[in-house]
Parts: structure tokens; C-alpha cells; sequence
């Protein structure tokens, strides 16, 4: 089977006629991509930060306003991720919290091994919470709190992370014990915590450096903006992965990420 990866520049190129059944787009920029009397029956499209502001049409229709209102119904709570203030934020962090300990009690219920399986060659629930660890260590540590090594050793790097100038060196790798990760995870989830628990508006207007291009401008408001989309899309990721494992529909692949 063909395989394109980082390497190949296929900006600009035309598919007439070409049988893309069953094909795999990882991680591959389509904006812009445009599709024309094209069967999509049984098409799967997960983009994890939908245009905003920019339209993502299918038969003329813009559907990312529904496909949001949607995804706010299916997880209450969600809606507040975009708050501006601290009351608002404190209840969005507030509602990720509960329901992560709602998927987490239902792990608990899984067969053992459950939260190392990886389901089509995505992080497992393990990982999943791993990079949670570094998306707060990222976002929180490094550009808000200005620590100078902010990372801890179990979280889960991306794919990307040696371009982005992240030192690998830091992290463990293999399979820790579960328990070790939900320690970090808690111990970071309480990090957030602690700090929207006292933050002032003056607080959240504050300019930061981007932990990933200093040179561009983020404030404190927009790192607890990237935290908590982090923490809803990845928490959508591991519940559709639960529910496949649950229903025994599990590909096996080497994870991507």
C-alpha cells in the first residue's frame, strides 16, 4: 500500500478518478481541501479544533455550528470552555473534573489491561492522561508559571515534539504502572485548579510568551483556553475509544498519537 508521510509535498495536487477507498489521513494538514462529486459513504472525519471563524461546508452547508451544538449536548459541560471569567472558567474546570471521574470510575469497571490497549493506533487511556500531563505542564508550568523545567517525567509527548525544540531526554518511555500516572494526573489537574481558584481578571489579561513560539503573544486566559480544549478533545477521544473496546471492535495498529 502507498504510504505519503511528512516528507512528501502533495500541496496542490489533483485526485481525478483515483480510488481512495479505505484510505488514512494522520495528523495531515487538508485545509483548503476541496472535494467534488466524491462518495463518502462510511466517511470518518475527526478534527479535533474545527475552523473558527471559517466554514467547513458539506453540500454548501457550514456544519460546524452543529456539529459544536452537538458535541456540547453529548458532553454537558463543554460549553464552557470558551469563559472569560473567573467564576465562569472555575465551573469549566469544575465540569472536566467531574467528568473525568466519571470515565475513570468506569475504567475501573474494565477488565484489567483496559487502559494500555490502543484502539486503531491512538494513545490508550493511559497515554491519553499522560499528555494531559504535559498539555498542562506546556501551558500551565511553562508559559504561565514560568518554570524553568516544567515537565514531568510520564508525560506523553506528540509526534512532533523533537521538531518543536522538546527535549525527549526528559520523559520516560515504556508502560508505567497506572497508578503512577493517575498520580500525575492528579497532581496536575489540582495545578489548574489552584490556580483558577485565585486568579483575578488583571490576572488573565496577563501577556505570555507561547511555550511553542515565543515570539508570539498568548495571555494567561488563552493557555487556560488551550488546557481546556486539550482536556475536552482528548476526553472525546478516550470515551470513543472505551466504547469500541466495550464493544469489542478493536484494530490493532501501532499508535500514531
Amino acid at each position: 500500500m502507498t504510504r505519503f508521510t511528512r516528507s512528501d509535498d502533495l500541496r496542490g495536487a489533483t485526485f481525478e478518478g483515483a480510488d481512495l477507498h479505505r484510505a488514512r489521513f494522520v495528523e495531515s494538514d487538508l485545509s483548503g481541501v476541496v472535494m467534488r462529486g466524491v462518495h463518502v459513504e462510511g466517511m470518518d472525519v475527526d478534527a479535533p479544533w474545527l475552523p473558527d471563524g471559517d466554514a467547513f461546508r458539506v453540500n454548501g452547508v457550514d456544519v460546524v455550528p452543529y456539529v459544536e451544538a452537538e458535541l456540547d449536548r453529548r458532553f454537558p459541560g463543554r460549553g464552557l470552555r470558551r469563559a472569560t471569567e473567573p467564576e465562569g472558567l472555575r465551573a469549566a474546570w469544575a465540569a472536566i473534573e467531574s467528568t473525568w471521574a466519571a470515565t475513570l470510575d468506569r475504567v475501573a469497571t474494565m477488565p484489567a489491561g483496559t487502559v494500555d490497549v490502543s484502539v486503531d493506533g491512538e494513545w490508550s487511556f493511559a497515554q491519553t492522561l499522560r499528555h494531559l500531563v504535559l498539555a498542562t505542564d506546556t501551558w500551565l508550568g511553562r508559559a504561565v508559571l514560568g518554570l524553568e523545567q516544567p515537565f514531568h517525567p510520564l508525560g506523553q509527548p506528540g509526534p512532533q515534539a523533537a521538531e518543536d525544540g522538546l527535549d525527549l531526554s526528559v520523559f520516560e518511555t515504556g508502560t508505567p504502572a497506572f497508578a503512577r500516572v493517575l498520580e500525575a494526573r492528579a497532581d496536575r489537574v489540582a495545578m489548574v485548579r489552584d490556580l483558577l481558584a485565585a486568579v483575578t481578571p488583571e490576572e488573565l489579561a496577563v501577556v505570555r510568551a507561547s511555550p511553542w513560539a515565543p515570539d508570539y503573544p498568548e495571555t494567561t486566559l488563552s493557555c487556560v483556553h488551550v488546557i481546556l480544549e486539550e482536556e475536552w478533545e482528548h476526553h472525546r477521544f478516550a470515551v470513543r475509544d472505551l466504547d469500541l473496546i466495550e464493544a469489542g471492535a478493536v484494530a490493532e495498529r501501532a499508535p500514531t498519537g
